[in-house]
């Protein structure tokens, strides 16, 4: 799948660390109209007085750091939900008569 990133920020709460900065990945449909199909988001991954402060330091991480961020929300949602079906799979089972 094709994914964009995006550094976001939010108030925390928390006085110490009062912004957290974390990834927003988005999700490209594959089929149809161009458009965003599905995201994940990571937890802070990092914190600053400020948004703008938080955001900086969260965009120090390299290129590397952010796939493997990536490949990390992607096996953790694998191992809660279901694998999607593929197409064909959902041909042959409306086929024989089941949920299509």
């Amino acid at each position: 799948m094709s994914y964009s990133v995006a550094i976001e920020s939010d108030a925390t709460g928390d006085a110490a660390r009062p912004w957290g900065a974390y990834f927003l990945f988005m999700r490209w449909r594959r089929v149809g109209p161009q458009g965003v199909e599905g995201h994940l988001e990571s937890d802070y991954l990092a914190h600053g007085q400020t948004a703008a402060e938080a955001s900086e330091a969260l965009g120090v991480m390299s290129l590397n750091g952010v796939r493997a961020e990536l490949e990390r929300l992607i096996a953790a949602r694998a191992a809660t939900e279901p694998p999607p079906r593929r197409w064909w799979d959902a041909m042959r089972a409306e086929g024989e008569g089941g949920e299509g």
